[in-house]
C-alpha cells in the first residue's frame, strides 16, 4: 500500500518534470501543460467527500482496486493520446481515482494492524508520498528525456497495473462498518475541528514553499539551474529520514510529534527567509523543512484517526478535501507574493501561517480533555461497547 501511495503521488506530479517535451509534441504550450496539474487538484478537492459518501459502504478491497484499475487505464490513456484535450480528459479522470483512493487507503490499510501501532503503520504508509518526488518524478523525467514522455506515462500504467493485481490478490474483502479502523478511540466533533483549521493553515504556508522553493534557491540563495536536483534530492532525503523518525514515536506521542513538527518548519522558513541569501544557511533551512514537513500528513491522519466522530472514511474525506485545499491556496499565494513583492517574502508568509497552525494545535490540547497517551488505552477504548 505504501507503493500505491507513491504511485499516486507520481502520477499527481509526473507532468511537472515533463512540460518541456509534453508541449511540442502536443502542440501547446507549457503554461497549459501546468494546467494538467492544477486541475487534477482542483477534481482532488472538489470530489473527495462526495464520492466518499456514496462508496462509503463499499468494502476497502474493490474500491482500493477500482482505484489504481482506473488510474491504469486512465494513464495508459494519456500516454497514447493524441491532443491537448484527450490527455486533460485522461487525467481528470485519474483525478477522480485519487479521491477516491486517499480516502480508502489510510483506514483500509490501517484497519490491518493493531490500534497501537497505527501511527508506525501511518508512517510506513507515508513513506511513498516522501520517496515519490525524490525517486519517481525525476525517474519518470529521466525516462521521457532518454526517450518520449509517453514511455514515462506508460511505465506509470504497467506499476498501476502490478498494484491492481497485488489489491485484488492480497487486500482482504471487509465491509467498512466492520473494518478495525472504521471509527475513532477518542471521536470528538471539537477536536477534529481544531485539526482541519491547523490542516489548512499548516498546508497552505507549506506549499507556498514548496512551488517556488526553486525560485527562491536560485534567485536568493544564488545557487545555479544546475543544482536543484541535488539540492531537491537532499530536501526529499530528510523528508525520508522524518518519516521513518516519525514512525518510532507517533503512537506514543501523537500530538507532541505533531506540534513539533509544525514548529520546526516555522522555525525553518524563518531561517529560509532571513538568512537565504547565504548558501549554507539555505541548504540548513532546506533540510529543516524537507524533513519536519514530511511528518506532518502522517501525523496529522493519525490524529484524524484518533478523533474522528462516526465514520473515519468520512473524517478523513474531509481532510484531505482540507488538504488539497491547502495545496491551492499556498501555490496561489506564492504566485501572488512573487509577482508583487518577490519571492523571498514566501517563506515569511509560510512561517506565519505555520506559526497560526501551532497555536491551533496548542489549542485543541488546551480546550479539550487530555487523550490516553498510553497504546493499551487505544486498544481499549476501541474494543469497549460503543457508547
Amino acid at each position: 500500500m505504501a507503493v500505491s501511495t507513491f504511485l499516486f503521488v507520481l502520477v499527481e506530479g509526473l507532468p511537472s518534470g515533463l512540460l518541456t517535451m509534453m508541449a511540442p509534441d502536443l502542440g501547446t504550450t507549457t503554461s497549459r501543460i501546468g494546467l494538467l496539474v492544477t486541475g487534477y487538484a482542483l477534481v482532488v478537492l472538489v470530489a473527495t467527500v462526495p464520492l466518499a459518501h456514496w462508496t462509503k459502504r463499499i468494502p476497502r478491497r474493490w474500491v482500493l482496486s477500482a482505484t489504481v484499475g482506473l488510474a491504469a487505464v486512465a494513464t495508459l490513456w494519456a500516454g497514447l493520446a493524441g491532443s491537448y484535450e484527450s490527455v486533460l480528459a485522461a487525467r481528470l479522470v485519474t483525478a477522480l481515482a485519487q479521491a477516491l483512493f486517499w480516502v480508502a487507503v489510510i483506514p483500509g490499510t490501517l484497519g490491518l494492524f493493531p490500534p497501537r501501532v497505527r501511527g508506525r503503520v501511518m508512517a510506513r504508509l507515508a513513506l511513498g508520498n516522501s520517496l515519490a518526488p525524490v525517486l519517481g518524478i525525476p525517474a519518470g523525467t529521466w525516462l521521457g528525456e532518454h526517450t518520449t514522455w509517453r514511455a514515462a506515462f506508460w511505465a506509470v500504467a504497467a506499476l498501476s497495473l502490478v498494484i491492481f493485481v497485488i489489491v485484488i490478490v492480497l487486500f482482504p474483502t471487509v465491509k467498512p462498518s466492520e473494518g478495525g479502523a472504521s471509527r475513532a478511540p477518542f471521536p470528538s466533533r471539537r477536536r477534529l475541528g481544531f485539526q482541519l483549521v491547523a490542516t489548512a493553515l499548516i498546508v497552505t504556508g507549506a506549499f507556498g514553499l514548496i512551488t517556488f522553493v526553486t525560485q527562491l534557491l536560485q534567485d536568493v540563495a544564488g545557487y545555479a539551474r544546475a543544482d536543484m536536483p541535488w539540492l531537491l534530492a537532499i530536501q526529499g532525503g530528510a523528508g525520508v529520514v522524518g518519516a521513518l523518525v516519525v514512525g518510532r514515536v507517533l503512537d506514543r506521542h501523537s500530538w507532541g510529534s505533531l506540534a513539533t513538527a509544525i514548529a520546526v518548519v516555522t522555525v525553518a522558513q524563518v531561517l529560509l527567509w532571513a538568512f537565504s541569501p547565504n548558501h549554507l544557511a539555505a541548504v540548513a533551512g532546506l533540510i529543516l523543512f524537507g524533513g519536519a514537513f514530511a511528518t506532518i500528513p502522517p501525523a496529522l491522519s493519525h490524529r484524524v484517526m484518533l478523533v474522528a466522530p462516526g465514520s473515519t472514511d468520512m473524517s478523513v474525506a474531509v481532510s484531505s478535501a482540507t488538504f488539497n485545499l491547502g495545496i491551492a491556496a499556498g501555490s496561489g499565494l506564492g504566485a501572488a507574493l512573487t509577482a508583487t513583492v518577490g519571492v523571498r517574502a514566501v517563506p515569511l508568509m509560510g512561517s506565519g501561517l505555520a506559526l497560526l497552525a501551532l497555536v491551533a494545535v496548542i489549542a485543541e490540547n488546551r480546550f479539550n480533555p487530555p487523550l490516553p497517551a498510553h497504546r493499551q488505552a487505544i486498544d481499549d477504548a476501541l474494543t469497549a461497547e460503543p457508547r
